[in-house]
């Protein structure tokens, strides 16, 4: 891989008293080749390119009839509420149409019971369509998913306690991992990269890339600054939000740390 980056490298450096450059036409081909190029290079840094083609979820129904699944690649802008009452609250809209698609609303207070987050579509008519329950008493910090308010339990997502760097898995209910900790089957998705700078991907156990988050495609959303979510097609887009927004509350006081080093600037 590298030995090609500094190839294509060279094909591409302009003339210069120290250098060569190709004649104009080859220029025009040296420029589409370097776009290429340098997008190879950040997908290969970010975990590698999202999946084109629609990939099959491992459980069924997804969280919400009306919002979950789509057939295209869907990019999501994710933004924390400034101003909030009850600690976690996040608003979502599709970054294409800025129509809103899921918001959060939660209460992180470390109490038992209190510790959830309520995710309602607005495809749904703004009724909850996934639950966000911390548990208090875990090796590592752990979230059960649950389908709606006091509904069946999908599975969970819990930080691994054993990684060289940030990890995080998500498992589902029924495939095994109640037997615990040392008799868990393989993660139904694995979540891994920089999740204090937001660079970071979701991938399933065919190793294929589900979601991703990265700096690159930060952007001024609305007037707000938000960060952008790909969500591969046939990916519950639902159960990624619920995923983010959990890594979001273990990350927190990184990133209001970060944002005051910043001078209080930038995204949250």
């Amino acid at each position: 891989t590298m030995t090609r980056f500094f190839s294509i490298l060279l094909f591409i450096l302009p003339l210069t008293p120290w250098g060569w450059a190709p004649p104009s036409s080859t220029r025009r081909v040296s420029t589409f080749l370097s776009m290429n190029m340098f997008n190879d290079l950040g997908d290969m840094l970010t975990g590698g390119k999202i999946a084109t083609e629609k990939i099959s979820l491992p459980y069924s129904p997804p969280l919400s009839a009306s919002a979950s699944l789509s057939d295209e690649n869907r990019v999501l802008a994710v933004q924390e509420r400034a101003i909030s009452f009850t600690g976690e609250d996040f608003d979502v809209a599709d970054a294409t149409t800025n129509e809103p698609f899921i918001s959060v609303r939660g209460a992180m207070m470390h109490l038992p019971g209190k510790d959830k987050m309520r995710l309602t579509s607005a495809a749904d008519g703004g009724a909850v369509t996934a639950v966000l329950d911390r548990k208090l008493v875990a090796m590592t910090p752990t979230y059960d998913i649950l389908r709606s308010e006091g509904g069946e339990k999908l599975g969970w997502i819990e930080k691994t306690a054993v990684a060289f760097t940030d990890t995080f898995d998500v498992y589902l209910e029924g495939e095994g991992g109640s037997l615990g900790p040392l008799f868990k089957p393989p993660p139904a998705f694995k979540i891994e990269g920089d999740f204090l700078d937001r660079n970071f991907c979701m991938k399933n156990v065919k190793n294929e890339v589900v979601a991703k988050v990265s700096m690159d495609w930060l952007i001024e959303f609305d007037a707000f600054n938000h960060y952008q979510v790909q969500v591969a097609p046939g990916m519950d887009a639902v159960l990624v939000v619920a995923c983010l927004c959990a890594i979001d509350e273990e990350f927190d006081e990184e990133h209001k740390k970060k944002k005051e080093e910043n001078g209080g600037g930038g995204w949250f």
